[in-house]
């Protein structure tokens, strides 16, 4: 839309001046994975507690049915048995989960195990917990239940038809929320447009499918009334409602600890379900109760991205320009909105992509169907927006007939635009984003291969060649969810960190966040390095997260790219403030003239008489035993604790407001080729240029987008959740649900560009690894080697009987 007023830029930028930069941007090995190669990671099932009994599920084969009645007689009389509760047992011991849905939806009852009927295939409706897992499963599989089938809805535009089977009778309807979004004068520019091209799409259902499963170990003490939990959620803190509600107890009793997640890519963030389960058996038993998912429960149960489908249109000039596009969108959130409608808004961080649109519509409908309930898989509900816009940046190109790569140029935000303030008020911080362009055309031989496609072509072979851009923004503002409920309390989006200088030198980090491979601890470490300008070796960034001893907010977690743009500006605040203390205590140890020392190196020195000095250490020791070397006054100790808040504001009655702290961005470029006899497309080459600010560590930013292109590919190419029309979920394990493994995912040129973000202090964005960039190129690629037939795919997933049919010139 235009450039941000230098009123609003002034709000968001923040001072570096405190970094060194000599830890910062060098390829440090991850301190992490020294502990993890070696097999002394602490996973949740690694946790081992005296007396310590297991939980196991009874679970639906029917996606909606009434419960009728359940026979525990068989299951309650397995050796080792020690508690069996159904729903009804549930509700006697508490209220159901709150409701971050509007009205009427806010009426749906949601029980961790299910009360009266089933609403998905998988759903649990009884728990068993005996003395061995053996002997929890064997009880479960024991367990009768009588349920009578009811109709099934599975589609997220035949839930809204009149008479369509009600997931949630209470609720009345099958609509969760509904809102309508208008920016700029798009009536305008569609009825000045030269023409006006159209698309249906559709973005599929899959999951993270992490390595370690969900996972919960749940210790009541009863002598203290407190209640510990391990387990692997991604953002404990943001689910402490839930928890406290669930358990009926006050949030200093509700003890969480995370140490190694084997993965998360959001699908832990709803897993709070068990964590309430296990915990209100463990303080039924007074025994530590254990809960760990199998493949299959965790596939067929656990949580899944939401579909979407799309209609969009958009106003095009002759000349290539897009002026305006208006969407109607459904989101398929599954039986229960435990962590949705969020999806409804959080697209609008990235309301236009990476383009110049001058005003954009979009009518949003959230649906409930008879699916597991849905999360926020990687890229979350970014991925899908960014997917649509892609598709029809390429639908676009070859209905003017000009080149992907130039409709894209024509159309990006330009550098001199920067920061950028989209119509829905975005505020995207920096970049370069047509260098960026140029630049992974270049690498990928862009030119080459289209030369090269069509003398390929003339051989017989089928050469397709994908472009494709993306934004991901980072750190989000949690205002957005009141563009759906103005009701929920619920703002802005904040991160916590202390750091603590020990009295024998050395430093010591907590973080708020629940790191799963993204590096935290080295990072954290290379930031208070620089800041403090002490060596790397000396700084020791805990494991995990311990809501006893780390500083949190309701904001806490890892999750939407946060990590880089907000946890590690509360770990440069904090250290930055003990830098300070320590500054104030060596001036007046060293009786510097005017109070001015510098610290560098581990010592401290006066600036006007470098050879007054001394090390931190005998600074530390005065700081917490020699407390009388003090400047009078000053507390003791060396303590510092920080939580950055980004100046963020709710949305306005238009629903316009900056939703995201960083925007990072990306350029996939990927040449494949089809296999005329499978229609499995294979990957040729592909190339990936990231820009996600100022770099911390080249290593694990490389791993990052490794592994976001693995996802990607793997959505694209390999992982689809395929439902029936009865909600039968038919590839619930890996020998259905094709997972790729190191063999399918080729090789990945890797280029970076730098523009630091003015709007953090370490000037790191997100990674840039959450826009869905890889599924979006690899589509494009796929549906341009099909050009030549007329093909075009409406679908995220690239399937091989689709392929096939438009090979052989059959119908679609």
């Amino acid at each position: 839309m235009s450039k941000a007023s230098p009123e609003i830029i002034s709000t968001y930028k923040q001072d570096s001046s405190a970094l060194t930069l000599k830890w910062l941007g060098k390829p440090l090995k991850p301190k992490e994975d020294y502990r993890l190669v070696r097999g002394r990671g602490m996973f949740v099932d690694d946790v081992q507690l005296p007396r310590m009994v297991y939980a196991a599920f009874a679970r639906s084969p029917y996606a909606h049915a009434k419960i009728k009645s359940i026979d525990i007689s068989r299951a309650a009389s397995v050796p080792g048995v020690l508690l069996i509760w159904t729903g009804e047992d549930l509700k006697k011991r508490m209220r159901p989960l709150p409701q971050a849905t509007p009205p009427p939806a806010r009426n749906a009852i949601d029980y961790p195990l299910a009360v009266e009927k089933v609403r998905f295939q998988g759903e649990p409706v009884a728990m068993v917990v005996a003395e061995s897992r053996y002997a929890a499963e064997d009880a479960a599989s024991q367990i009768d239940v009588d349920y009578e089938p009811l109709p099934v809805v599975v589609d997220a535009e035949k839930a809204l038809e009149l008479g369509a089977p009600l997931v949630h009778d209470e609720v009345g309807t099958n609509l969760i929320a509904h809102v309508h979004y208008k920016w700029g004068d798009v009536d305008h520019y569609f009825q000045h447009a030269d023409m006006v091209v159209e698309g249906k799409f559709h973005y599929h259902r899959f999951t993270g499918a992490p390595l370690e499963p969900n996972a919960v170990v749940a210790d009541y003490d009863e002598r203290a009334d407190v209640i510990t939990v391990y387990c692997n959620n991604q953002a404990p803190m943001e689910w402490l409602p839930q928890l406290s509600a669930g358990l009926n107890m006050p949030y200093p009793k509700v003890r969480v600890v995370t140490r190694d997640i084997g993965g998360g890519f959001g699908t832990k963030l709803v897993n709070y379900v068990y964590m309430v389960l296990a915990s209100l058996a463990s303080k039924e038993l007074r025994r530590p109760v254990k809960y760990v998912e199998t493949r299959t429960e965790n596939l067929q149960a656990a949580a899944h991205n939401a579909e979407r489908t799309c209609y969009v249109s958009a106003a095009v000039q002759r000349d290539g320009t897009v002026l305006a596009m208006k969407m109607k969108c459904l989101d398929d959130d599954g039986a229960y909105a435990r962590h949705e409608p969020a999806g409804m808004t959080v697209w609008a961080q990235v309301s236009t992509g990476m383009y110049r649109l001058r005003a954009l519509e979009n009518d949003f409908y959230a649906v409930f169907t008879n699916k597991c309930p849905s999360t926020s898989i990687r890229g979350f509900s970014r991925a899908p927006h960014l997917f649509m816009i892609e598709r029809m940046m390429d639908r676009i190109a070859r209905k003017l007939g000009m080149d992907p790569a130039e409709i894209r140029m024509r159309n990006l935000v330009r550098p001199e635009d920067m920061p950028y303030m989209t119509p829905s008020g975005g505020l995207y911080d920096s970049g370069n984003w047509p260098e960026g362009l140029r630049k992974a055309l270049e690498a990928a031989d862009y030119q080459g291969w289209r030369r090269k496609q069509e003398e390929l072509r003339r051989q017989g072979r089928i050469i397709g060649i994908g472009v494709v851009v993306g934004s991901d923004s980072a750190g989000p503002n949690m205002a957005q969810v009141k563009m759906y409920n103005p009701g929920l309390p619920y703002t802005s989006g904040t991160e916590g960190a202390l750091v603590q200088m020990t009295p024998d030198g050395k430093v010591r980090v907590t973080l708020g966040t629940s790191p799963q491979g993204m590096g935290h601890e080295t990072t954290a470490a290379q930031v208070v390095a620089d800041v403090l300008d002490v060596d790397y070796d000396d700084i020791y960034v805990q494991t995990g997260f311990d809501s006893f001893t780390s500083v949190y907010t309701m904001h806490s977690g890892t999750y939407g790219s946060r990590f880089a743009p907000l946890g590690l500006s509360a770990v440069y605040l904090a250290a930055a403030r003990l830098k300070e203390k320590l500054a104030k205590i060596s001036a007046y140890v060293l009786n510097c003239p005017g109070g001015d020392v510098v610290i560098e190196g581990g010592k401290a020195y006066c600036r006007a008489d470098p050879q007054r000095s001394t090390d931190l250490k005998r600074i530390a020791r005065i700081a917490y035993g020699n407390v009388n070397e003090m400047p009078p006054g000053m507390e003791p100790g060396l303590y510092s604790i920080a939580i950055f808040r980004p100046p963020f504001q709710n949305p306005d009655e238009n629903k316009r407001a900056n939703l995201a702290l960083t925007y990072s961005y990306n350029v996939h470029v990927v040449v494949v080729e089809i296999d005329p006899e499978t229609g499995m497309p294979r990957i040729l080459n592909y190339v990936a240029l990231e820009d996600s600010g100022r770099i911390v560590n080249p290593l694990v930013v490389d791993g990052q987008v490794h592994g976001a292109v693995a996802h990607g590919l793997a959505e694209a190419l390999y992982e689809k959740y395929q439902y029936d029309e009865n909600g039968n979920l038919l590839n619930s394990n890996f020998v259905d649900y094709l997972a790729p493994t190191a063999l399918e995912v080729p090789s990945i040129s890797v280029l970076h560009m730098e523009t630091p973000s003015p709007f953090t202090p370490t000037g790191a964005k997100g990674m840039g690894e959450g826009g869905g960039t890889a599924v979006q190129a690899v589509i494009s690629a796929v549906e341009d080697a099909l050009a030549p037939l007329g093909g075009e795919l409406e679908e995220s997933h690239a399937d091989p009987e689709v392929i096939l049919r438009i090979l052989k010139g059959t119908s679609s």
